[in-house]
């Protein structure tokens, strides 16, 4: 399963509550694939959501869908087309199935805020997807009733979350791209155990990154300090072949033998074997004055 089915699929163990129901359903509604006078029809590719649709809508509005899911479908697809319980459901929400043009946000149907929540909750599980944290951060509503999206975006700004808003395809788009505010809002409409998924993807994003950091540092410093041991190195060569090498002082001729025995090794590497031990500052002293004779 995707993320973002497992996220839905926590979301429809919710219980059931009639107020909530009620909520729920709303958000379902103003989310799904087509809600209008005419017709009410719900596409979903959640298993969960289409076991609880049916159980949701019994205790939301008495009601039954008239076309349940064949279930050799890849997706489970629900519809009402019944002008009795299509008028029963409009009524609900305080609309006139026969004067609907647009479709807005009843806020006298969600004063309380679980309702609210629940709302929120029907309207992703409908029209909601959430991106794997392993590759980004991305989680958004979908809707294709333009007053919707305007509301709800102020219906979110009222539980303490701020989306971001588009329009794609014709359809409003609200979505957060910030992991802690996509924890926030799983956690908040009943997905914690996802939300907490969320913040383990980043501890572990954030450790990898801080190991590629310091393994990217390591080999920048690696390079730094083959290079400059290939320049001490060809300095060495040069005194030698000027026949200058035999009449360096005795302090740089040792540490001189030395970078020959260990060509790879660092500066630091090279004091500590300086008999006596050397400082960084001091071994880096006798190199350059090495490369300075060098240059004639």
């Amino acid at each position: 399963m995707s993320f973002c089915s497992n996220v839905k699929a926590e979301l429809a163990r919710q219980p059931i509550h009639t107020c909530c129901a009620i909520a729920e359903a709303y958000g379902i509604l103003l989310f799904c694939n087509t809600f209008t006078p005419g017709c009410i029809k719900i596409v979903t590719e959640s298993r969960d959501l289409a076991q609880r649709l049916p159980r949701l809508f019994k205790k939301a509005f008495d009601i039954e869908f008239d076309q349940l899911p064949n279930q050799e479908q890849g997706k489970a697809i629900f519809t009402i087309d019944c002008p009795r319980k299509l008028s029963a459901i409009y009524e609900t929400f305080g609309l006139d199935v026969q004067a609907t043009v647009s479709l807005h946000v009843n806020l006298s149907v969600l004063e309380e805020d679980h309702c609210k929540i629940s709302f929120v909750r029907g309207a992703f599980m409908a029209g909601g997807s959430v991106t794997d944290p392993e590759k980004r951060y991305h989680l958004e509503f979908a809707t294709s009733h333009h007053y919707v999206g305007r509301e709800v975006y102020s219906l979110l700004m009222e539980l303490g979350f701020y989306p971001k808003d588009t329009t794609r395809g014709g359809n409003s788009i609200l979505y957060f791209k910030q992991s802690d505010h996509i924890e926030d809002v799983l956690t908040t409409l009943g997905a914690p155990v996802c939300a907490m998924q969320i913040m383990e993807a980043k501890v572990e994003k954030e450790f990898r990154n801080k190991i590629n950091r310091w393994v990217n540092c390591e080999t920048a410093n690696v390079g730094k300090t083959v290079n400059a041991a290939q320049e001490q190195l060809a300095a060495i060569r040069k005194l030698e072949k000027m026949d200058l090498y035999e009449q360096l002082p005795q302090k740089l001729r040792e540490t001189a033998e030395l970078r020959k025995a260990y060509p790879e090794a660092s500066l630091l590497e090279l004091a500590q074997m300086q008999d006596p031990p050397l400082t960084k500052s001091a071994i880096n002293h006798r190199m350059r004055k090495i490369l300075e004779l060098s240059r004639g």
